[in-house]
């Protein structure tokens, strides 16, 4: 007899965007809940799941943290194939990975399938005096590429839950027959004021 499926749905999610933007630090926080000062850069891929409820539907999240360094792309472009969803993460304080977002999104239009849903994340949104991207221009690319944006902190965990519960809605939405979304339900929405209440701190995350 075949086993019990103990999910409704499987949803490849990808961790993509420059080296050193918090990529890492942002899996370890969304499926450990924990924050580590010594967060070093990937070497290829890594991968871990988490399994969370979306209305009455069980989701299971495989997450892959891809290299950002050049010399890792083709290892990267290789798991686009059969991802239902990207992260492009860019780091709140250095402007080149913001830069950067472009070229990713990009090589998603190459290599992924019709229907992936797309978030850009500006992470480290903790370090506030160290901002180098204005939200308005981030949320102005986003449009350009029709993806969403939300901004997070791996340290603080600001924004980290709602923006993967974002993707997940969108991912699920779509593969029901809904009408792919532009906002997400409002239990998931991020509002602005949330990031204003951030104390700054000079460590990144």
């Amino acid at each position: 007899m075949a086993p019990v499926k103990q999910y409704d749905h499987l949803v490849k999610v990808l961790l993509i965007g420059d080296s050193g933007t918090g990529k890492s630090c942002l899996l370890q926080r969304y499926t450990q809940d924990i924050f580590s000062l010594g967060c070093v850069s990937t070497i290829g891929i890594d991968f871990a799941i988490k399994t969370i409820q979306y209305d009455d539907q069980i989701v299971k999240l495989q997450i892959w943290d891809t290299a950002g360094q050049e010399r890792f792309r083709t290892i990267t472009s290789a798991y686009y194939r059969g991802a239902a969803a990207v992260m492009v993460v860019f780091d709140l304080t250095n402007r080149d990975s913001f830069t950067a977002v472009s070229r990713w999104v990009s090589e998603l239009s190459k290599y992924t399938p019709e229907g992936c849903q797309t978030a850009i994340i500006g992470n480290k949104s903790d370090l506030k005096d160290r901002r180098a991207v204005a939200e308005d221009e981030a949320l102005a690319l986003a449009e350009r590429c029709n993806a969403t944006y939300f901004e997070t902190s791996a340290k603080t965990d600001a924004g980290v839950d709602p923006a993967f519960r974002h993707l997940c809605a969108l991912t699920v939405n779509s593969r029901v027959g809904k009408e792919a979304q532009k906002e997400p339900p409002n239990r998931f929405k991020v509002e602005r004021s949330y990031f204003q209440d951030l104390t700054p701190c000079c460590k990144s995350g």
